[in-house]
């Protein structure tokens, strides 16, 4: 899709998604005054949290959308909860121009591991491959042996997902007996470390390239040849910016990505992803002229991803109110073997049943946090000032 002029985007959202038209208004803009991305950066910064207290107001987009409702392809939830709108056109979240630089096109047979339920993760890179001209194995997430057997049987040779899911079928495959002949793989929603990179490479994968997106927006970068960050798609504008001001930072420093899409049927503009990166302004020896995000550096605020999924401290909250003979609570993900794992420690009140507790809890957490926990530890206390969610996992 051609990227439009700025202030034809602008006149237009303004005109059509009256959330939009009430964030300019809130920061004493009118459509007219942004003609440049100096006049954009006027505009506030629209964060993750933010966003979901609009939809909560407004139901179901915040405002934010410009076309009518049955103008839309399909309609994603993302814990907040969010939802996501798919405008109605091929590659709307725009992945073909990363697969294509990871070599994917006619011929290739990927399974694409990424979740179909609800999150939009597994139809935006089907219709990614659908774009390149792969033919696509629907696989999701689960189904681990029967997902090894399709894959040998169809002898599929790419694969789109977490990378330490791939890890952990190409074990299972090895485990069963069975060959894979995967050589591409492009993965994403958790960090690849040069340790799984090397793993996944010496298993047989040849090519392993990362990219950058997210829920609500898509493709934000992807790696080339050089494998030396990721290149920021030309029909998107990224900007680094610092946390508290929200002005855009100079090339090399670490701050917040902020996003603004180019699309007439949703109002994402400066929206602040919460994820913390550097842009690179200098040129590539691919020959692309695109600046390149220098990777992953952590997280504005307290929501964590873990198994390529944000947990956000509001929704254990929320599960937790539900268990009035617990007295204090922490969630803890720790990273063994390359894979993640969830566990919750536990202060009961006296007199509380553990085994109830603990079978209570396991299901609940299934449908309130969408997570499967790997676990749970009764503890006779915990700090004052515990966090939440406590991240112990290194990315060597």
């Amino acid at each position: 899709m051609s990227r439009i002029d700025l202030a034809t985007l602008i006149q237009h959202l303004a005109e059509h998604a009256p959330g939009f038209a009430r964030r300019l208004e809130q920061a004493g803009l009118r459509p007219e005054d942004i003609r440049s991305v100096d006049d954009l950066n006027r505009i506030p910064v629209l964060r993750k949290d933010d966003l979901a207290e609009l939809q909560a107001q407004d139901p179901p987009f915040g405002g934010l959308l410009a076309v009518p409702i049955e103008r839309l392809k399909r309609i994603f939830q993302s814990p907040g909860p969010i939802y996501e709108p798919e405008p109605n056109r091929p590659d709307p979240w725009r992945w073909a121009e990363a697969l294509h630089a990871a070599g994917f096109g006619p011929g290739d047979i990927v399974l694409n591991a990424f979740a179909y339920h609800l999150t939009p993760a597994g139809a935006m890179f089907e219709e990614g491959l659908r774009a390149v001209g792969a033919v696509v194995i629907p696989g999701g997430v689960g189904n681990m042996e029967q997902q090894v057997h399709a894959m040998h049987a169809l002898k599929v040779n790419g694969y789109v997902g977490l990378p330490s899911y791939l890890n952990a079928l190409l074990d299972k495959a090895a485990a069963l007996g069975l060959t894979l002949q995967v050589e591409k793989a492009f993965v994403t929603a958790e960090p690849l470390p040069p340790s799984l990179r090397q793993a996944l490479q010496e298993k047989g994968v040849k090519t392993v390239r990362q990219g950058y997106g997210t829920a609500e927006c898509g493709n934000l970068g992807y790696e080339c040849e050089m494998e030396d960050g990721w290149h920021v798609p030309e029909d998107v504008l990224v900007q680094i910016c610092d946390i508290n001001t929200g002005q855009p930072l100079p090339p090399g420093e670490t701050g917040e990505v902020v996003v603004t899409l180019f699309h007439t049927e949703y109002a994402l503009v400066r929206f602040g992803t919460g994820d913390l990166s550097a842009l690179n302004t200098e040129p590539c020896a691919c020959g692309r002229t695109t600046p390149r995000l220098m990777g992953w550096r952590g997280r504005v605020g307290d929501a964590v991803k873990v198994r390529g999924m944000f947990l956000h401290p509001r929704q254990l909250r929320e599960m937790m109110a539900r268990f009035p003979e617990v007295r204090a609570w922490q969630a803890v993900v720790t990273r063994a073997a390359h894979r993640d794992a969830l566990t919750l420690r536990v202060v009961l009140t006296p007199g509380a049943d553990p085994n109830q507790v603990r079978e209570r809890l396991m299901a609940t957490a299934r449908d309130a946090i969408k997570f499967r926990l790997d676990g749970v530890e009764f503890v006779e206390k915990l700090p004052k000032d515990a966090k939440p969610i406590l991240d112990t996992r290194t990315w060597d």
